[in-house]
């Protein structure tokens, strides 16, 4: 074999090893926008969820040591914009907690249903809950995606991350009362889809 030939067959495998790099880190730069775009979307359902639960104090179903209790709890998650992502989450795990306290007793939903309002202020409820525990589902394994990507050996060997911080999944309780399940069906008011998006 020649030089040349040597040098041609040199020059195909830097430009394949080249592309691949390429490709690799392209497709990790749309896992991580995945990852950030599923995130938004889970914040905006659990804002949303605060907000209902927030109606929910406000309305006159509870009773008013309840409804200070959720209204408490919905409160400290909407002002939790700013916080780390631990102590939001503890605090939305704390509403979630809450919420189930006062829920517990189907009795007590079913008799809320039959007040002015009152089932249009559980649905909102519960199909804002539903919602928000899809697009944590959502989340949760655009990050895994993303994490199994990253870990594979050539990504670290040619660092094709970046320097981007490794994503991590939203672990917050959101498991919501059995009473409110049949709620959830609900079509929410506005026409919206899981995520918030048309």
């Amino acid at each position: 074999m020649r030089w040349s030939d040597v040098v041609v067959m040199g020059v195909l495998v830097l430009f394949l090893v080249l592309w691949l790099a390429w490709a690799g880190a392209s497709h990790i730069d749309r896992l991580h926008r995945k990852v950030y775009a599923s995130r938004l979307a889970l914040d905006a359902q659990l804002v949303r969820r605060a907000a209902a639960a927030r109606d929910l104090a406000s309305s006159g179903l509870l009773d008013p040591a309840s409804s200070v209790l959720v209204a408490t709890a919905a409160y400290r998650v909407l002002g939790a914009a700013e916080l780390p992502d631990l102590e939001r989450e503890r605090a939305e795990s704390d509403l979630s907690a809450t919420l189930r306290a006062v829920l517990e007793d189907p009795e007590d939903v079913r008799r809320w249903c039959e007040e002015p309002d009152g089932e249009v202020v559980l649905g909102e409820l519960a199909g804002a809950w539903y919602r928000a525990q899809l697009a944590r589902r959502f989340h949760n394994e655009a990050v895994d995606q993303t994490q199994r990507r990253r870990r594979r050996w050539y990504v670290r060997l040619l660092r094709l991350a970046g320097h981007a911080a490794m994503p991590q999944t939203a672990e917050l309780d959101d498991a919501s009362p059995a009473s409110l399940r049949p709620l959830e069906t609900q079509t929410p008011a506005s026409g919206e889809g899981v995520l918030g998006v048309e």
